[in-house]
């Protein structure tokens, strides 16, 4: 296994981190990241692992979840440690401040995170400007979602605006329609709210790759939450429309996940927000199997949801995820879950 500058550095700096607030530990992380760009150099693709997906072309399949770097200030930090991909955002078309804080909570014993975020972000003229002057040469994907303040009914205004300003500088887009975090935004995870959506932006895109000579796929990231019989409606929707892929899964508002975990106990376990880490890993597992077996074999899936282990990156593509990425792992041990995921993928 590779022990980068990087692993090296969060070996001696997690521990301080791990004893701050975590969305204090989180930002002073990203500020690191920067400070550290110029020294750190991106390691050799490994053999074996790569991927051919939604037309582009993978180093291996270990990618980073959006919400890790909302604004794309650390693309090229990021890419450096090796990511085959990297998901910016969510990202929303106005700059907004997110929930009060405190808005996230550790659940230590339970490698676990609760948040509650709300699409904190500098707005998509900010990203785009940081993405336009990046040299990351990794997939470059984009998370788009709509301002808490625009009403459900006109939330597709907000998605095609964003679309409109990232498609330039993303390589795929991510459709943000699962988070807990604003208000009734699930909803539009079915019937006609999805069809609303994804219709106004498969239309914008038509129009953007005349005008770009390129077409940049569109994904639906969903829930965890959802029955296998919403799951079967969601399946079928989305190969309808004409999705060109799924991200499974956000994090879950079911606090039962920690009822096998340890943790479960935790005051944090009680705070509202979406639960990320290793007691969501069973649940993302769940709905990515069932997609698999509902959409077909070729069908683009992204898994997602508390991979926290090579293990755990292993069962995910085991349970028909062509694709993975990390968040709330990555938050808890840095560098070296990826060195050890991507050594434990390799052939």
């Amino acid at each position: 296994m590779r022990h980068s500058l990087a692993s090296v550095i969060a070996r001696a700096s997690l521990p301080i981190l791990t004893r701050l607030d975590p969305e204090l530990a989180h930002d002073i992380g990203l500020a690191g990241l920067r400070w550290l760009q110029p020294l750190l150099r991106a390691p050799e693709p490994p053999a074996g692992l790569s991927v051919r997906c939604l037309g582009l072309e993978f180093a291996h399949p270990l990618g980073l979840a959006a919400g890790f770097d909302k604004n794309g200030d650390c693309l090229d930090a990021l890419g450096a440690l090796g990511f085959s991909h990297v998901e910016l955002g969510t990202v929303t078309p106005r700059p907004q401040p997110g929930n009060p804080k405190p808005r996230m909570f550790r659940i230590p014993a339970a490698s676990a995170l609760i948040n509650r975020m709300g699409f904190n972000n500098k707005g998509v003229d900010h990203l785009v400007a940081r993405v336009s002057s990046s040299r990351y040469s990794g997939i470059r994907g984009i998370s788009i979602g709509k301002n808490f303040d625009t009403p459900l009914e006109n939330a597709q205004d907000d998605y095609v605006t964003c679309l409109r300003k990232v498609y330039p500088v993303a390589d795929y887009v991510a459709v943000n329609i699962s988070s807990p975090n604003t208000a009734r935004l699930r909803e539009l995870q079915a019937g006609d709210g999805l069809e609303r959506i994804l219709g106004a932006l498969f239309e914008e895109r038509r129009l953007l790759q005349e005008r770009y000579g390129k077409r940049a796929p569109l994904l639906v990231k969903v829930a965890p939450d959802l029955t296998p019989e919403q799951i079967s409606v969601l399946a079928r929707d989305l190969r309808s429309l004409g999705v060109d892929g799924v991200i499974a899964t956000n994090t879950s508002i079911d606090r039962s996940a920690l009822t096998t975990d340890r943790g479960v106990s935790a005051p944090a376990a009680a705070e509202a927000g979406g639960l990320s880490g290793a007691p969501l890993h069973p649940l993302s597992v769940r709905v990515i199997a069932q997609l698999r077996a509902e959409l077909g074999a070729d069908f683009p899936l992204i898994g997602v949801g508390g991979i926290v282990s090579a293990e755990h990156a292993r069962a995910t593509l085991r349970a028909g995820a062509t694709l993975i990425q990390i968040y709330t792992g990555f938050a808890y041990r840095g560098p070296m879950l990826l060195d050890e995921i991507v050594a434990g993928l390799s052939p």
